[in-house]
């Protein structure tokens, strides 16, 4: 078994990472979180990021695969599931057994997401158990949101942690909406 954290742009040094997990350009795992797969493999996409507290864990035949510009959200569980690409996964979420969740969709906080449930792409899910209550294509919110802990991670990476303050900062939002504004546009 391996940990491939060779494409990320931060892992921080309180993350417990063991078994066959590997990450993908860009992705970035924060303090405290667990990620577990004795059973079988984790995927954490392009870009996607693992914040505080989260727990990812596997089971026997089923992987945590996460797509790209995912953003799993402070305390979240992810359990044998999959992950489309640009996801919000809320706070305090959790994703359990076989759960599939759809491209550009967002699993709100404290959701409870049942075993085997498919989500379509580009839903808004809320509650216990989650049920969709609105669909609605998230692209840009969601990317955003990914290219912030993006940024972030590169910031940490160098000893910076301020790096959603400042003009400078102000300016790349502003010049990063723009741009995902047209690449949306243009899907």
């Amino acid at each position: 078994m391996t940990v491939d954290t060779g494409a990320a742009a931060f892992v921080h040094p309180s993350a417990l990472v063991y078994g066959r997990v590997t990450m993908h350009e860009g992705s970035s795992i924060w303090c405290n979180a667990v990620i577990r797969s004795e059973a079988a493999h984790v995927s954490i996409g392009r870009f996607s990021n693992i914040q505080d507290f989260v727990m990812v864990h596997t089971d026997p035949g089923r992987p945590v695969v996460i797509g790209d510009y995912c953003s799993v959200t402070h305390h979240a569980t992810l359990h044998g599931c999959t992950i489309g690409n640009n996801v919000l996964i809320g706070i305090n979420a959790t994703v359990y057994g076989g759960a599939v969740i759809g491209d550009n969709s967002i699993v709100g906080q404290h959701a409870y997401v049942k075993d085997g449930t498919v989500v379509p792409e580009n839903s808004i899910i809320v509650g216990s158990p989650a049920k969709v209550i609105r669909m609605q294509n998230n692209w840009v919110a969601n990317r955003m949101n990914a290219l912030f802990y993006h940024r972030n991670a590169l910031a940490y990476a160098r000893g910076d942690h301020r790096a959603w303050d400042g003009p400078e900062f102000d300016r790349w939002l502003g010049e990063t909406m723009e741009r995902l504004a047209k690449e949306f546009e243009s899907l």
